[in-house]
């Protein structure tokens, strides 16, 4: 227990650390954006000399270290700075950084369900023609991107001409999943099924690799042997033991989530993130560009902790080192 206490602190400690060194990064990178935010806002017509008395006044004008910790203060207390239409950005992440969230883990989870279903499957009838099928079938998946899969399902099954009609094309309207839960999984079924497609091809294949690795091991056949049933044996052992590497994976593909939910956002127009980002880089709004990336890399980083942390929990072989 104690190395376990240990190995999930110095993660934790780790946590700041990384958090730092990104924020960094994103403020490093955005300060060599070519607009400016003093022109964008006093407007156009503004004179040279009123945009240097706001470049001094906000300390625009300052060096990049004196900026970047005045920045990282104001950041502690919740400040990102305003948009061009001088809201808040951080009022405006709260609204729109929730739903990014849940496409994602709704993405997740049906990648993981598809995965953990046709890997083990696959594994079972090794070399035999369930196992060819989900292979060809997988490739495929792994090849397919979200964006273009978005397009073909709301050309197939949305709600436009020649289409089934059973999903919508366009959310107009968001509704939550505690005011109307039918509707709500209505309109994130495909959005969330786009999402997850690739990443569910290539963990099939991790989950069909690990499985087979750990039915070879002497183990599963002296249980077996020893009359213990298959199914039990599997359940019990196999499959925990097998789902060791594929939850590592998992965790890795967080970020490819997080960052494909941004463009499928676009194309189901999701009022989230992604339609942020948009707005941020179409109307040069510093501020909300920065605020939303930076938001979006923190989580990212977040969230590969706790399944690191979640890695050392299910594997015991960590907990001894």
């Amino acid at each position: 227990m104690s190395n376990l206490l240990r190995l999930i602190g110095r993660r934790l400690l780790a946590l700041p650390v990384m958090i730092l060194g990104v924020t960094f990064l994103v403020f490093f990178i955005m300060s060599f954006s070519p607009a400016d935010p003093a022109r964008l806002a006093l407007g156009e017509a503004a004179s040279m000399d009123a945009l240097e008395e706001y470049r001094e006044t906000h300390g625009l004008n300052d060096p990049l270290l004196v900026r970047y910790g005045r920045f990282l203060v104001d950041m502690l207390h919740g400040d990102l700075g305003t948009t061009t239409g001088n809201t808040p950005v951080t009022e405006v992440i709260a609204k729109a950084f929730p739903i990014t969230l849940q496409l994602t883990f709704l993405g997740l989870i049906i990648a993981a369900v598809l995965s953990l279903v046709f890997g083990v499957i696959a594994a079972l009838y090794r070399d035999r023609w369930p196992d060819q099928v989900i292979r060809v079938v997988s490739i495929a998946a792994l090849a397919t991107p979200s964006f273009w899969l978005a397009i073909l399902l709301i050309q197939w099954v949305g709600t436009v001409p020649g289409g089934w009609g059973f999903f919508p094309a366009l959310i107009t309207k968001w509704v939550p999943f505690s005011q109307d839960p039918a509707t709500y999984t209505n309109n994130m079924f495909l959005p969330a099924f786009a999402l997850a497609v690739p990443v569910a091809g290539s963990l099939t294949r991790v989950v069909r690799t690990a499985m087979v690795e750990e039915l070879d091991k002497d183990y599963v056949r002296t249980a077996i042997g020893s009359g213990v049933p298959k199914v039990e044996v599997i359940s019990r052992n196999v499959l925990r033991n097998a789902l060791i590497t594929p939850i590592t994976v998992l965790g890795l593909r967080v970020g490819y989530l997080m960052g494909g939910a941004v463009i499928i956002e676009i194309i189901f127009n999701i009022q989230a993130m992604g339609q942020l980002i948009l707005d941020g880089v179409t109307r040069n709004d510093v501020f909300l560009v920065q605020g939303v990336t930076l938001t979006v890399a923190i989580a990212f980083i977040v969230i590969n902790i706790i399944v690191d942390m979640l890695y050392v929990l299910v594997n015991p072989r960590i907990r001894s080192i």
